[in-house]
């Protein structure tokens, strides 16, 4: 065998256990952000707190989240990927045995704020990795790989959650992921390579507080707003005016902490707008079906939880073989028939009644996840190929950021369209009281929700038809 040859099979190794070691961590990580669903009832009879508090174990966790991501882009040019990562899941490690034996609903949620600053960093690190150790025409299935975990984790979460409560007590949802996570980080240990170079770029103090107040308060607000009160639509307005604030801080300074020239690249800026869009309406469907099936349908949540797995696990299997299908086809043969599928899932979902057929709902769910497998994935790979080496991180940390931001938008939103069209219904009503009538009245609300969602979804595919594949000069001009 060549010199060549025998480099480029240590170069595809390397590629190969990199990525598994970061597929195990985000793994992990994103399992546990789905585990708690179902769990709430029995937290709230174990440290006698109200349905409004223990939901903050939810709200912090996205609050953290939102907070963090815009600044990875600066971690990222002061940590090696091999400390990002590890230092990542050393945080997950500990807020999950801290949660585990939390004796108090204080420690518990102090244990997921803990857990979410690992989980906050471990996405735009194995999204930059990936960028920088996969040439163009290979991210495609890399990405895939990626796409795989985020779908099959939190499809398997809730019915793997259910079934665990109804063996052991709740504490076993953290017992179980210490030692999975204690091997991600061994594993790590041993095969993760430092892939990045490390910069030390100024820290800028005003942009970071302006990022914190401004995603942090969206985030918060966004979260506070299902309370009722002045709260949420005030921390919102804080939110969006610090927000303001910093993009204009960020346009302004000359090293800023995200780099918002990664708009002036046409594909990564449209790429972008169809994410946040599809955001929405990927998360007015996984709020509003879990709904639909046990206030309508009258399903228990692990019944729920068993009638969304079948369609996470198609998606998650499916979504390596769509990233193999960019790297040769391109983004168009896959996006556009993929939001097709979606727009018409989500236009028979706004027609289902309170005596559907369970197995419709299951097959419906699972056509939406293939359309979602479709578009995903290679929409946001088609955007970071347009990036410069030196934006991975800033595109990466923007695009995540931005998603976040959108399911937190998306979920108040269609949640709040529903709950209007529900009074409108009963308002209308010579029963209100009646429960079949408060069961009509919710498919009544969902149904003008989908139909926005919809909406949402053919914008996207209009936007989709202007898609190209892109590779930026410097990649072209990259040695493979």
């Amino acid at each position: 065998m060549s010199q060549q040859k025998i480099r480029q099979e240590e170069q595809k190794i390397r590629r190969g256990m990199i990525t598994v070691a970061l597929i195990i961590g985000a793994f992990v990580a994103i399992l546990n952000e789905t585990f708690l669903n179902i769990a709430m009832a029995d937290l709230m009879k174990t440290f006698n707190v109200s349905a409004t508090t223990v939901q903050w174990l939810a709200t912090s966790y996205m609050l953290v989240i939102g907070i963090l991501m815009p600044v990875t882009a600066l971690l990222a040019g002061w940590f090696t990927t091999r400390q990002m990562f590890l230092g990542a899941m050393a945080l997950f490690l500990l807020g999950t045995v801290i949660c585990g034996f939390s004796p108090t609903f204080g420690f518990l949620l102090l244990g997921r704020v803990i857990q979410a600053s690992g989980s906050g960093l471990l996405m735009p690190v194995m999204m930059n990795t990936i960028l920088y150790i996969y040439p163009a025409e290979k991210r495609g299935a890399a990405m895939g790989m990626i796409g795989l975990v985020i779908m099959f984790a939190p499809a398997l979460g809730p019915t793997l959650s259910g079934l665990i409560i109804s063996v052991f007590s709740w504490r076993w949802l953290f017992y179980l992921v210490i030692p999975l996570a204690v091997f991600s980080i061994a594993f790590a240990a041993r095969y993760l390579k430092n892939v990045s170079d490390v910069t030390r770029p100024a820290v800028e103090i005003p942009s970071i507080i302006l990022s914190t107040v401004g995603f942090g308060g969206l985030v918060y607000g966004m979260g506070s707003s299902a309370e009722g009160g002045a709260v949420g639509p005030v921390m919102m307005m804080i939110g969006a005016v610090s927000l303001i604030l910093f993009v204009w801080r960020q346009l302004a300074i000359d090293h800023p902490i995200l780099n918002l020239h990664t708009f002036k690249f046409p594909m990564y800026a449209l790429s972008t707008i169809i994410l946040i869009l599809m955001m929405m309406t990927l998360f007015s469907t996984m709020i509003l079906l879990p709904l639909y099936m046990q206030k309508v349908l009258l399903l228990s949540s692990f019944g729920a939880g068993l009638v969304l797995l079948p369609g996470g696990l198609i998606n998650g299997f499916l979504s390596p073989i769509m990233g193999k299908l960019f790297d040769k086809f391109g983004p168009r043969w896959l996006v556009i028939p993929g939001m097709l599928l979606m727009i018409l899932v989500i236009f028979l979902m706004s027609r289902m009644n309170i005596a559907e057929n369970t197995v419709y709902v299951v097959i419906l769910y699972a056509v939406l996840l293939i359309g979602m497998a479709m578009v995903m994935m290679p929409v946001s790979t088609t955007g970071l190929n347009d990036l410069p080496k030196k934006l991975y991180p800033h595109g990466t940390a923007i695009m995540n950021t931005l998603e976040q931001v959108a399911g937190g938008i998306g979920t108040a939103l269609f949640v709040g369209i529903m709950a209007s069209g529900q009074q409108a219904y009963l308002s209308r009503s010579a029963d209100p009281t009646n429960s079949g009538q408060i069961r009509q009245a919710m498919v009544s609300g969902m149904s003008t929700a989908f139909l926005i969602a919809m909406i949402l979804a053919v914008v996207s595919l209009i936007l989709a038809l202007f898609l190209k594949r892109t590779v930026s000069e410097e990649a072209q001009s990259e040695p493979h």
